[in-house]
């Protein structure tokens, strides 16, 4: 047992020996830490069709030719996401029986509109404008303007909600030398796909 023992406590000296004047120390294992996650938006980019139900008011530059109530109807477009931005267009047509005087009401709005926003988490705040057409009952229809902004937030990937804000105008309407303004407020749903 000798014999094997001495061999042994020789080799452990000599390899102690071997590493005593070293000035580099051992290399110590990397730490492992995770990566923070990455904030992510949803993706807007998409066709959506829904509808939108609120309030309207009419007012014009004749005395008693004005009047407010229920509008609402349809809407359907699409978004392209620019990453934090979307910009997008679409159509909306609205059924409406705002009585203006006796035997005069507006019945219908139809607008083309483009739109383009910021991303705020899953929602969407924008700014909208375009074209818009109004029918009425008695003086005819005719073609105008609107500007205005919304919010629409992704309940889940195919569908949102949101709230829009819109003035109309339609100057010397039907060639009538009546000038006309509309504020219309809405809430929308719609599914995305």
């Amino acid at each position: 047992m000798t014999k094997y023992t001495l061999p042994a406590v020789a080799s452990l000296l000599a390899a102690n020996m071997a590493f005593a004047g070293n000035t580099v120390a051992p290399a110590e294992d990397p730490v492992l830490t995770p990566a923070a996650p990455v904030a992510t938006t949803p993706n807007w980019t998409g066709f959506y069709v829904g509808g939108q139900l609120g309030y309207a008011n009419v007012d014009t530059n004749v005395a008693g030719v004005d009047g407010d109530d229920i509008i609402g109807g349809f809407v359907a477009g699409y978004d392209y996401d620019l990453g934090n931005w979307v910009v997008g267009a679409g159509l909306d047509y609205d059924f409406a029986d705002i009585g203006l005087a006796p035997g005069v009401s507006v019945e219908n709005v139809f607008r083309v509109k483009l739109r383009g926003g910021y991303k705020i988490g899953n929602g969407l705040l924008y700014a909208t404008g375009g074209y818009a057409n109004a029918d009425t009952s008695t003086l005819g229809d005719d073609d105008g303007y609107f500007i205005g902004a919304g919010y629409e937030h992704l309940i889940s990937d195919q569908f949102s909600l949101g709230g829009e804000l819109l003035y109309h105008e339609f100057d010397n309407f039907n060639s009538t030398a009546i000038d006309v303004e509309a504020t219309t407020i809405q809430l929308r749903g719609t599914f995305r796909f």
